[in-house]
């Protein structure tokens, strides 16, 4: 495949603004894992903040990253290991803090699953708690109170000219230290000196031995810029600024019509043919979903004939040491979608339809049945497979008609 990454924005990208995935989105972005493309997450949001929306993406199944804090860190949703990290010098918290103070700004850091502010009363550090399941924790000497080195500090306040002032007069005085830049009008982000997306995915690149090339970045702000023109394909959301727009490859939706969604279908789905994707590959991405789960592996796939193994065991037996019915069914179902998908044209979508067996003779705990499908019918609008589950043996188990609708992509 073409692309072997997708980076995502996640605030007015990833989600709606309800702070959701869509379910469209989420099922898109399943199956695209699934096709071999990892995923990761490239967000200013704390790396705490991000988890909940990793675990509902099965990143950690499907060897996805978080890059977290703009660019500060690197995790592997697998486990957790941090893969890369920068953190700003202590001993700038003093000078950040008296800048805040003294043009009446309010000033927060993160700390694990918490904000650490001298101002938890301020709206807008309420909602960035809100947003992340972060606790806050009320430290009046802010600096003097924090006994770590954190990945970034965050001033706030209603007044933008006079952050916007600030920020030009850090961008001097801070060079080659720090970085500062606005990533709403009400906050003021100070990382370390030259982190953001862009940068820090480009040492994950390099550390996993992918080209810029073989990626797609998908965002929404001035934040997302270096990240888009950095990707091969770089991708701008439909409510984003103009600014961002120009620097894309292709413009799609806005997050609350499934722009994501919209942009992988086309861009990727669409150009990938089931048959395209070897067995091996089908059968690794499939070990999170029903058939991974069943034990099942293809063996065999062509236009007209698929075959699957299935093993007879305490997932797919009954109490009594024989192969469920509802197991074997699942098995032939699994066998007649993929012979489907390797026929249908790449604007069409397969959706099983209806499923009846026989059940003939049994087959018992220990022992794997093969499914072999044949297709006897495939029309423009349906296809019919015939599933026939045998036992290691040959003795037929099972004979099971599967009804596959074709609809079009839309």
């Amino acid at each position: 495949m073409k692309y072997k990454l997708l980076v995502l924005d996640v605030d007015g990208t990833l989600v709606n603004n309800e702070r959701e995935i869509s379910k469209r989105t989420l099922a898109t972005l399943l199956k695209v894992q699934q096709m071999g493309i990892r995923i990761v997450l490239a967000s200013g949001r704390p790396t705490y903040g991000l988890m909940s929306l990793a675990k509902a993406l099965e990143l950690g199944n499907y060897g996805g990253f978080i890059i977290s804090y703009n660019g500060c860190q690197i995790i592997n949703a697998n486990n957790g290991e941090i893969l890369f990290e920068r953190r700003i010098n202590p001993e700038m918290l003093p000078y950040l803090e008296k800048k805040a103070h003294k043009n009446s700004f309010d000033i927060f850091t993160y700390h694990d699953d918490t904000i650490i502010t001298d101002s938890p009363e301020n709206e807008y550090i309420r909602n960035e708690a809100q947003l992340n399941d972060l606790n806050i924790i009320v430290e009046d000497e802010f600096s003097t109170a924090i006994d770590f080195a954190p990945c970034k500090c965050v001033l706030v306040g209603d007044d933008e000219k006079a952050l916007i002032s600030l920020e030009e007069h850090w961008k001097k005085r801070l060079d080659g230290t720090l970085d500062a830049f606005r990533s709403e009008p009400y906050f003021l982000e100070v990382v370390p000196y030259g982190v953001n997306k862009a940068n820090t995915l480009g040492v994950l690149l390099e550390q996993l031995g992918v080209t810029r090339e073989e990626i797609i970045a998908i965002g929404d702000g001035v934040c997302d810029v270096t990240m888009l023109q950095l990707a091969g394909m770089g991708i701008a959301m439909g409510h984003s600024q103009d600014s961002v727009k120009v620097c894309a490859d292709y413009v799609t939706t806005s997050n609350e019509e499934d722009g994501v969604a919209q942009a992988v279908e086309k861009l990727i789905l669409a150009e990938v043919r089931a048959a395209e994707i070897p067995l091996e590959q089908l059968n690794e991405r499939a070990r999170y979903a029903l058939m991974g789960n069943l034990g099942i592996q293809y063996t065999y796939a062509s236009e007209d004939r698929v075959e699957a193994t299935m093993p007879v065991d305490q997932r797919t037996r009954q109490p009594f040491g024989i192969l469920h019915g509802g197991a074997t069914l699942a098995l032939a179902e699994t066998v007649a979608g993929l012979g489907s998908m390797l026929i249908c044209q790449p604007d069409e979508i397969i959706v099983g339809m209806q499923v009846s067996g026989n059940h003939i003779s049994s087959a018992h705990e220990g022992d794997t049945v093969r499914a072999v499908g044949t297709i006897v019918h495939k029309g423009r609008s349906s296809h019919i497979w015939n599933v026939d589950v045998f036992t290691s043996t040959n003795k037929l188990v099972s004979s099971v008609r599967v009804v596959n609708s074709v609809l079009k992509k839309g």
